[in-house]
């Protein structure tokens, strides 16, 4: 796991630097401007990696409605300050600063401690379904107000895929799911900006010289990228008009400099980080690591996922950054703390642990719910290991 994150972080900033060296000299007269404060936000998150490396994890249902009240503090803050850029409200300080980014680690912490608490009574829509609705509404919809349907939409998903690890039953599960394509529906019926990516989407897949403008650019360069690319710093697409090269569009400067091999190394490596995020929540100590571990490894999935399906024009546009690869220290910050946290729970799973649930399920018993018969299986509660004396 760890190797993993140190490769993501070589790669991303290697091409970073490739990709953001002529917007930082036209915007900030120096071509390792955007190079030189990825870095300094890579160490911030390194720090802050390590220390929740070394953080019980158990403590965070300790601070973590704090955490979630400071969290929504700010996403009410930041539409407060209502500083517009490209159309969204999404950062406190000239651009930076985006607490959306913070928020969805946040979610995924609170929401795992919650539904662990209330493991016992999920299956009560009272104490189950209808307060997961609540809290992902209140979260959700502040970062939707920013506007960011991209970030409010990977909330809900990220609690819906926390609900049903954590044994919600699945007739829950099907209205939770009914409901989501339905408020789908609803905003974009009423979003100008969901409207037009939907439409936008929909043309680009029948004709894709109709697509918008900026994945047609994408195009532009997965096709001149070929098999093996044009060679580290030598795209001319990121030079002549890609709209957000080193952030949104970072994936389209890899395809096109490194080809189709660069492209699928890149994705080796996010399943590698995907893979080992799983062993490590199906070997966790408990319930609350596993459900942390699964929703934190989900989340960087899911993000990295709908970046790259965008950019090769298989999604509606979204703005979700390229985890580890994408310029941007909310969101390097935000992910290398979430890194820090699976590492604790990786830690803890050779120990001793005195666990509450003595009938909690793990990932993979989760997984198994229903066989052959259609009907939910039973797992068999881990055996705590004992020590003599």
């Amino acid at each position: 796991m760890l190797l993993t994150i140190v490769a993501l972080i070589v790669f991303g900033l290697i091409m970073l630097y490739s990709a953001s060296f002529d917007f930082s000299f036209n915007e900030y007269g120096t071509s390792s401007y955007m190079f030189l404060r990825q870095l300094r936000w890579l160490g911030v998150g390194v720090l802050s990696a390590f220390v929740l490396s070394v953080f019980d994890y158990h403590q965070w249902r300790r601070v973590v409605v704090f955490s979630m009240l400071g969290t929504i503090g700010l996403l009410i803050t930041v539409l407060f300050i209502n500083e517009i850029r490209l159309g969204a409200s999404r950062s406190l300080f000239e651009g930076s600063y985006q607490p959306s980014e913070i928020a969805k680690l946040v979610a995924v912490i609170y929401l795992s401690v919650w539904l662990y608490a209330k493991r016992q009574s999920l299956h009560d829509v009272s104490f189950g379904l209808i307060p997961l609705g609540v809290i992902l509404g209140i979260i959700g919809g502040l970062i939707y107000l920013q506007p960011d349907l991209s970030a409010a939409g990977t909330v809900l998903i990220l609690g819906g895929l926390l609900f049903f690890l954590a044994g919600a039953d699945i007739k829950q599960i099907v209205f939770l799911l009914v409901l989501a394509v339905l408020m789908g529906w609803v905003i974009v019926q009423f979003s100008a900006t969901g409207q037009d990516r939907v439409v936008s989407f929909l043309a680009g897949l029948k004709d894709p010289t109709n697509a918008s403008y900026h994945v047609q650019r994408s195009f532009e360069a997965v096709i001149k990228g070929g098999v093996f690319g044009v060679g580290l710093g030598q795209a001319d697409t990121k030079l002549t008009g890609l709209p957000f090269a080193p952030t949104d569009s970072i994936f389209a400067v890899v395809a096109e400099e490194l080809g189709l091999f660069g492209s699928t190394l890149l994705m080796a490596l996010y399943a590698t980080l995907i893979w080992r995020g799983l062993v490590i929540a199906r070997r966790a100590p408990d319930m609350l690591g596993t459900l942390l571990a699964s929703g934190i490894t989900f989340w960087v999935g899911i993000e990295a996922l709908i970046n790259m399906a965008v950019m090769v024009g298989l999604m509606p546009f979204a703005g979700n950054a390229l985890p580890f690869v994408s310029a941007g220290g909310s969101n390097l910050v935000a992910t290398l703390c979430a890194m820090g946290i699976i590492l604790n729970i990786s830690r803890q799973s050779g120990e001793i642990v005195k666990r509450e649930d003595s009938d909690w399920r793990s990932f993979g018993a989760v997984i198994d719910l229903r066989r052959g018969n259609g009907r939910r299986s039973v797992s068999r509660p881990r055996r705590s290991q004992r020590t003599n004396g």
